[in-house]
């Protein structure tokens, strides 16, 4: 049985994980710690096997953040995250597995324009956020050794049933508008379910380095506000209307080319020895958009 830590106590990722290893649990064992005090410090690690460090902090319009936000970004992001490892390998767990994200290769393109990572794009982060994220990594990856596995994750958008950030905003959009702009675009994004499954697979196999999980769908935003809205019961109109205002918009503004702008991995990068996609884009839809478990 493998025993697992999971450091981030209420955390979407980490407590979806925790639910998603409940179909085994003969095979696992989980428990969560809160990172929020000092009290970790006294946790036993040297029973574990895995730590899982999902603790951060993140969704903050970086613009308009104060110093004293940007120092915390990397106090928690960056060195608590080295702190939790050391302590991990000093206390002889067997692999620490980390949640980066895409976002430590700067922004989606410009609408209208592709962007490819590829396994040789050098990370260019574009905010306070990213960065504290890639320094994480370089903090942590030289702690590998023989006996102690260090896995990074640089997962893309992460959404399914109570997840943050653009989706549910989508999702909100989907059931409320009459008409939506029908841009050619793609992006890579990850369902909360596959990226479970991968993790575990990471754990089974003992695992170490950079992994890039994907779903295999690249998404279209107006086809997925689309598939949401039939969903969901809303004739939604698709139309090119306002894709030249929209483009000039992109210009300036971040977080229009979030929505219409193009972010994918290579497909390549995402491949594993198993296949760890165990839903569909469409099926992950139909459990986000009527709110069912994730389940096999």
């Amino acid at each position: 049985m493998k025993k697992i830590l999971i450091a981030g106590a209420n955390s979407y990722i980490g407590t979806s994980f925790d639910i998603w290893l409940r179909q085994w649990p003969d095979q696992y064992k989980v428990d969560t710690i809160d990172m929020l005090s000092a009290d970790w410090k006294d946790k036993d690690f040297s029973v574990y096997d895995v730590v899982f460090h999902v603790a951060g902090i993140a969704h903050v319009d970086t613009k308009k953040a104060s110093a004293e936000t940007r120092k915390l970004y990397y106090k928690i992001n960056r060195d608590l995250t080295l702190e939790v490892a050391k302590k991990a390998k000093k206390s002889g767990v067997k692999q620490f597995i980390f949640m980066s994200s895409i976002i430590i290769y700067g922004d989606s393109s410009l609408i209208g324009k592709k962007r490819i990572i590829t396994k040789n794009t050098i990370p260019t982060p574009s905010n306070f956020y990213a960065d504290s994220k890639l320094q994480a990594e370089q903090c942590i990856l030289p702690l590998q050794s023989d006996q102690f596995n260090v896995v990074i994750l640089r997962p893309p958008m992460i959404y399914g049933r109570g997840s943050k950030g653009n989706y549910p905003k989508l999702a909100y959009l989907a059931r409320k508008l009459p008409v939506f702009p029908d841009i050619h675009n793609e992006r890579s994004m990850l369902h909360i379910g596959n990226l479970c499954e991968f993790i575990r697979m990471m754990i089974d196999y003992e695992e170490k380095g950079i992994f890039f999980p994907q779903n295999k769908e690249y998404v279209k935003t107006s086809e997925m506000v689309e598939m949401m809205a039939r969903l969901y019961g809303n004739k939604i109109h698709l139309t090119r209307k306002f894709n030249s205002i929209i483009k000039l918009f992109g210009l300036r503004s971040k977080n229009i080319c979030k929505l219409f702008g193009s972010l994918v991995y290579d497909k390549s990068m995402s491949e594993y020895k198993e296949e760890y996609c165990v839903f569909s884009f469409e099926e992950t839809l139909r459990m986000t958009c009527f709110r069912q478990e994730m389940c096999k």
